[in-house]
């Protein structure tokens, strides 16, 4: 289910802020008006795939600041699993040294809501309710302007890692459009030509490239 154009679902858990601090209602709506949000969701706590894009994600996070964006990860895992993973050093497996918020949904309900849980809610022949397949959330990620609204959406299979640097070239794409009104062609990275979205203007840009 495709969630741009729609407000992002409101949600309050528990999450760690800064790598050390425990709070129970975390919600993204507090930087709506202020901040775009890129809001990620992982699988789950020490894996194998998931250090290498949360140390990423923190590896650009100023970056990210830079474009009055916040970085928000979001895992099934509780938030104490959260808190020793922040605090285990990298050579042990851990992600030390992160310090943008990560968001505890052990509910399921946050990715139900995004639309991103391997798995879905179901019955067996008794009638008795059962989870079919991984309750965990696939590698998914959102950007959401700040007005609340889902302006990017990706979705990468648990054993697909996504790139830290084309989120970064979408962020720059929606503030590119959202100031100038003018939309970005194949390939297109901060610097590069835009155009009007008229038939005069791909065709002025068609000509030069």
């Amino acid at each position: 289910m495709s969630l741009i154009g729609k407000n992002a679902p409101s949600f309050a858990a528990p999450a760690v802020l800064n790598g050390n601090k425990i709070v129970e209602n975390f919600s993204i709506e507090q930087f709506f008006g202020e901040k775009y949000t890129v809001l990620f969701f992982y699988p789950a706590d020490f894996s194998f795939v998931c250090p290498t894009e949360i140390l990423e994600f923190q590896k650009f996070i100023e970056d990210f600041e830079q474009r009055d964006a916040v970085v928000i990860g979001c895992s099934v895992d509780s938030q104490f699993s959260h808190l020793r993973w922040l605090q285990t050093p990298k050579n042990e497996g851990g992600i030390k040294g992160v310090k943008f918020p990560l968001i505890s949904d052990q509910t399921l309900t946050i990715a139900q809501n995004f639309d991103v849980l391997a798995g879905v809610n179901g019955y067996t022949e008794d009638g008795e309710a059962v989870f079919q397949g991984t309750p965990v959330s696939y590698r998914a990620t959102f950007i959401i302007d700040q007005k609340g609204i889902i302006r990017y959406q990706s979705i990468n299979d648990l054993g697909i890692g996504r790139s830290v640097k084309e989120i970064l070239r979408n962020l720059d794409a929606l503030i590119h459009f959202e100031k100038f009104g003018e939309v970005c062609p194949a390939e297109w990275k901060k610097g590069d030509d835009a155009f009007v979205p008229t038939h005069k203007g791909v065709s002025e840009y068609l000509k030069k490239h």
